[in-house]
């Protein structure tokens, strides 16, 4: 199911992978935490300054990354939320804090990474 939802979305959302920031979601089918990010985040992270920044890539954390995204180490939490500037990893957050913690870790994530911030436009 995921895997099929990758290939939809990278079928139809090519310029994600190449964009500056990218934050990547790895999670696994049945993961509790990443139906509660979903419900929680996922509507509205597209929409927000963060998510126009860093476009989320979804991918199945037993598999590889995208073509062209660098880890400095492996998942091993579901879900994993990981910075990507220019292909390689610069943060991650394992696991999902809620909605509050969320939004602040990202955003010191993106700080700490120097990654310009786009407004809406």
């Amino acid at each position: 199911m995921v895997r099929a939802l990758l290939i939809l979305v990278f079928s139809w959302f090519p310029f994600q992978l190449s964009a500056e920031a990218l934050l990547l979601m790895a999670e696994e089918d049945g993961c509790m935490w990443c139906a509660r990010w979903n419900a929680e985040i996922s509507e509205a992270y597209p929409k927000t300054t963060e998510g126009r920044t860093a476009p989320l890539v979804r991918f199945d954390m037993y598999d590889a990354p995208p073509d062209g995204i660098t880890l400095s180490s492996s998942v091993r939490f579901s879900p994993t939320f990981i910075l990507v500037h220019n292909g390689v990893e610069v943060d991650r957050i394992e696991g999902y804090p809620g909605e509050d913690f969320f939004w602040g870790l990202l955003g010191m994530m993106l700080e700490r990474a120097e990654v310009p911030l786009r407004e809406a436009g």
